[in-house]
């Protein structure tokens, strides 16, 4: 009874905190929580019923792992599979780097007005949605008027389809992800570096440190409880890919799907081609089942290494 009085006493004291909270809370539950009871359908024949939704679900047949079976037996799991895991791995990578160094370079402007002109600058293709990104893209890629072609047309060389020809295209989307999202993903390691004590750089002059020796023996061991943190949750998403990123960016262009077709947008064109929302649901669950094993393993190998560091 006493834990009672205690829980409902912290309730009542922190009552605006938990208010603010609660926008966020309820949009967890309505649209993270309670659709998790439609994952049945990945068990099921799922069909349409005069009654609606709940009804279709109810009265479906069980076909068990069937829609996973179909999802994989196709001769393009492997490139799909490939493709996701590979280009989340780089993401990760690349991301990181870049993030990391954007943030720190900020950091060491002096001059306050500059920095916030090149955070803004830095953090408004973030805001941009993959049409409008895809549509720039196309100014450089055009056949006819694109930008890269006009440039080969001044040194004579012949014009390039590129939205034919796979090989270049690995580069793009990594150039075209890293350049959407690294503004945005260095404002949390630039928040993290501004918290840092300044009386460790102080002390690290003291000692006669350069600027970089400064930032290896300061600032990154300072940031990387978060480095950490944020490289758990971003492998938890490894079988997740941008779908806007796969399909807007190579404008669905067939001869680009060995290097472009990831799961997301595998399992989309099977949707609309077939209508086979149970396939569709598997491979959501496949992913999302996926992610939190390797969430729970990495988190694992973590906690052996540096417990302090571990998200959990």
């Amino acid at each position: 009874m006493g834990r009672i009085k205690q829980f409902g006493k912290n309730l009542y004291e922190n009552r605006i905190w938990l208010l603010m909270t609660l926008p966020g809370l309820i949009w967890l539950i309505v649209l993270k929580y309670i659709p998790m009871f439609g994952q049945v359908i990945a068990f099921k024949d799922f069909r349409f019923h005069p009654d609606g939704f709940l009804a279709s679900v109810i009265h479906s047949e069980w076909i068990g792992f069937e829609n996973f079976k179909f999802l994989f037996s196709t001769n393009d799991a492997f490139i799909i599979t490939r493709n996701t895991v590979l280009y989340n791995l780089v993401f990760i990578v690349v991301g990181l780097i870049l993030a990391v160094a954007v943030a720190i370079i900020l950091s060491e402007l002096t001059k306050q007005k500059l920095a916030k002109i090149y955070q803004t600058g830095m953090l408004f293709p973030h805001f941009l949605s993959w049409v409008v990104v895809s549509y720039f893209v196309f100014a450089f890629l055009s056949v006819d008027k694109g930008l890269f072609n006009s440039v080969l047309g001044l040194f004579e060389i012949d014009p390039v389809s590129w939205y034919n020809e796979p090989a270049y295209w690995p580069y793009f989307i990594v150039a075209v992800s890293q350049w959407k999202g690294v503004g945005f993903s260095s404002i949390v390691y630039l928040a993290a570096i501004v918290g840092i004590d300044r009386t460790y750089y102080e002390a690290a002059m003291i000692d006669g440190a350069s600027k970089w020796q400064q930032i290896w023996n300061v600032t990154i061991p300072m940031i990387m409880p978060l480095i950490i943190i944020l490289t758990i949750l971003n492998i938890g998403s490894i079988f997740s890919a941008d779908f806007g990123l796969f399909y807007q960016i190579p404008r669905d262009s067939g001869p680009l799907y060995p290097v472009t077709n990831v799961i997301d947008t595998y399992v989309y064109r099977g949707l609309m081609t077939m209508g086979d929302i149970g396939m569709s649901t598997a491979a959501g669950l496949y992913q999302a089942t996926v992610g939190f094993i390797l969430i729970l393993v990495t988190n694992y190998i973590v906690r052996k290494i540096d417990e302090e560091n571990a998200l959990f």
